[in-house]
């Protein structure tokens, strides 16, 4: 971590010196997004552009490096970068040795198996402010959320049906999200039932065929974007899709991208979105 020296005070020989803010950099959106939450612009993050499709907002800064595939970040730029420190999920725990023979690796943990979303979400949200000294600013981001919640909770419609949530993996296959998932635990806090209640994998989604909804008949079906390409247009043809209940009893809900393994900001911006849609359906005014 760097230090600057800001110069001499009245004090002959009393030198002040105040830690610059820390290099950064990361090949993990949520780490980045948590960082850009609490005031830090990373200096460098991975895939850049697959970033702006999923996750959306908030957008990164010109400043951040696009460090390359997060899986296989581009070590050479990485290196050039000289960054204090290098942030990583477990999930890319494989590319710790090489990358701590660049700087200093630390792994943030916000999904596990056994783990409660908001409990983790707090652990990580804590954990990086405290490397960046912006332990005030992470509590006001929680408290935030928290008092957020509460306000789209009170907002929302009564009486509301179990919802159904997806991303489209192709025409004929979706991930949909259950117990362990962001968008669940949000769902949670609004006081919204999750019409998923199978089985679901580490990060809290089950990878299905859409002939799985085909007994569903009471969910509200909500898509969360992107779509991916040519999707739209196979759904619109007569098919299995537009003969599912699901859909036959009511026109599924869209929702834009929100980062379904996100970290404060996305946590609320689905909340956010999910009620404005919610309310928009019923027919109450948005404030």
């Amino acid at each position: 971590m760097r230090t600057v020296l800001l110069g001499l005070i009245c004090l002959p020989t009393l030198l002040v010196a105040v830690q610059a803010e820390p290099r950064i950099a990361t090949v993990d959106w949520t780490i980045a997004e948590t960082l850009l939450a609490l005031g830090v612009t990373p200096a460098g993050m991975g895939d850049m552009s697959s970033y702006r499709a999923w996750v959306k907002a908030p957008a990164m800064p010109p400043s951040v490096v696009d460090l390359g595939l997060r899986a296989q970040p581009n070590r050479e730029l990485l290196a050039e970068l000289n960054p204090d420190l290098i942030l990583i999920s477990p999930l890319a725990a494989p590319l710790a040795p090489a990358l701590s023979k660049i700087a200093p690796v630390k792994s943030i943990t916000l999904y596990s198996p056994d783990g409660d979303y908001w409990t983790q979400l707090a652990s990580a949200t804590r954990g990086i402010a405290a490397l960046v000294d912006k332990s005030a600013e992470a509590d006001t981001l929680l408290s935030g959320l928290d008092a957020e919640l509460g306000k789209l909770k009170a907002g929302l419609p009564k009486g509301l049906p179990p919802l159904l949530l997806v991303q489209f993996i192709d025409d004929r296959h979706v991930r949909v999200f259950g117990q362990h998932s962001m968008y669940d635990s949000v769902m949670g806090k609004l006081g919204l039932r999750n019409a998923w209640q199978a089985p679901t994998n580490y990060w809290g989604f089950a990878s299905v065929s859409i002939e799985s909804f085909a007994t569903m008949d009471e969910a509200r079906l909500v898509i969360v974007d992107p779509l991916p390409s040519g999707v739209a247009a196979k759904l619109a043809a007569p098919g299995l899709w537009q003969h599912l209940p699901l859909v036959q009893n009511a026109k599924p809900l869209h929702l834009p991208p929100v980062w379904s393994f996100g970290g404060v900001l996305s946590a609320r911006r689905f909340a956010q979105q999910l009620s404005q849609a919610l309310q928009a359906d019923a027919g109450v005014p948005h404030e």
